[in-house]
Parts: C-alpha cells; structure tokens; sequence
C-alpha cells in the first residue's frame, strides 16, 4: 500500500492502532498554524512528532472560536494577524505528511471550510493525505453539506459529544461515525485544567456502548497525571491548550518534552 492509496479512515486506524499494540494510549497534539509566527510551524509539528505524537491537529485560526479558551484564542488571533489561512494550513499538513507518514487533521469552525468549498476541501484533503476534519461548531446533524464530499473521499468528520449527550443521541448517530470519537471531558470550553471531572469515565463508557470506533478524551488534558488517570478508560487523549503554553514559554524543546511526558504517562 503506497502513501497515495491510504485513505483518511485508514490513516487514523493505523495511528491508534500503533498506540494500542504498543500498550500505550494514543496521543493527539493540536497546533495553531501560524502561532506563534508561519514560519516556525514546520518546526513545532516535527517537534510534536519527535516526542511521540501520534496525530497532530492542525488549528484553523478563526475571528470566533467559540469553543475555544484564552490560549488558543490568543495563538488564533496571532496567526490572523500573521495572514494565516485555510491554503496554508493544508500545505503544512501536506508537507508533513510527505516528509513523516504523520496522521494529520484539520481542526477548524465552520465558516472557512464552506468559504474555502466543500468540494475543494475534500480534493485538497485527499490530495494533501490530510486523514479528517474536526468542526466542533457543526452539529453531526447538520453535517450532510460536508459529508456529500467528505464520505465518498474517506476523509474522516470527527464530531465531538459532550457529557451531557443523551445516550437517545449517542445512540442515533454513533454508529455513523468516522475515524474516532471526540469526548469532551467537561462542559465549557478548551484551557488547561487541574483535574478531570468524576463524569469522565461513565460518558466514555456510554459512548463505547454504541461505538467500536477509537475513542479520544480531549478539553482540559494537558498534565502527565489527567493522562495516566484515563488509563484503561480511553483510547487517546486530545493536548491543545497546554501544547500551546509549552510552545509560548519554550519553543521546540518544550513542546518535544511535554508530547514525551504525556506518552510515558499513557503506557500501560
């Protein structure tokens, strides 16, 4: 199987699949094209694989990002004014992907993916081996404009379900779900926290009840111990704010030696 012919789906299956051979969780690392400057995205993304990512999200900068905490509000608002854009966010996928067979997905809100083209953005994915879009402001019900494209390339929408989800809508659209399942581990939005909540492991077990899909814990994850304390719980966990922080007080190394710390916290 040539780099070419592994679709998005099968991209995010190998990178959890790796993590799980390995006896470890996997580890998703989100980064903010553009922050804090374009050029030393590149860098930051090889550095998160060095330390042991296994897929790298890549953040859409947005005027809105309603889901969204001060840090990565901040690091959007840098690289909008650095005149980051969809374009440049997928040639950095595309790069990495190409240098690294790295599994590597978009993470943005909705209205530059439809300003860019549905159509477009599922060539472009395919074209870029970029495996999946994350849009956290687009209900899975109201997903079918993206979907038409994004189904018939294989190129994974990752949707995102709170604690509060009834098991009547978990029920209703898991088993339609791709790639993995994004569970947010609280209600609010994304930045560092001092622990996890107690309804952590009874939503991911309510979600397993309808899935045979991955599952990922993402929102407030960022310390070596919220890591080990989802041991045996969850497949993966979702490190943006706190990647964010190790880059702004430290750069490369930083960040190299957080992704290196959270993925000795996941092994079993």
């Amino acid at each position: 199987m040539t780099l070419t012919t592994i679709t998005g789906s099968e991209r995010i299956s190998r990178a959890f699949g790796r993590a799980r051979a390995e006896g470890r969780m996997a580890i998703a690392i989100y980064l903010t094209v553009g922050f804090p400057d374009r050029a030393t995205t590149p860098a930051l993304l090889r550095a998160a694989l060095d330390g042991g990512a296994d897929l790298i999200e890549l953040g859409v900068p947005f005027s809105d990002p309603m889901a969204d905490g001060t840090t990565i509000q901040r690091a959007g608002e840098a690289a909008l004014r650095g005149g980051v854009r969809l374009e440049d966010c997928v040639a950095d996928g595309a790069s990495l992907v190409s240098e690294r067979d790295a599994t590597v997905l978009l993470m943005g809100y909705l209205n530059p993916f439809l300003r860019f083209g549905p159509e477009r953005l599922a060539a472009e994915c395919v074209r870029s081996g970029i495996a999946g879009v994350i849009v956290p402001d687009l209900p899975a019900e109201e997903s079918g404009e993206l979907d038409t494209v994004l189904v018939p390339a294989d190129v994974a929408r990752i949707d995102l379900y709170a604690p509060t989800t009834p098991d009547e809508r978990l029920a209703r659209l898991l088993p339609a779900a791709r790639g993995f399942v994004y569970c947010v581990s609280l209600t609010g939005v994304t930045g560092a926290r001092a622990g996890l909540s107690d309804d952590v492991r009874p939503f991911v077990q309510r979600v397993r009840g309808h899935t045979t899909l991955p599952v990922a814990v993402g929102f407030g994850i960022g310390r070596p111990e919220h890591v080990r304390a989802l041991r045996g719980i969850a497949d993966g966990v979702i490190v943006g704010s706190a990647a964010i922080d190790a880059v702004a007080q430290g750069g490369e190394r930083a960040l190299r030696d957080l992704v290196r710390s959270l993925r000795e916290a996941g092994a079993a």
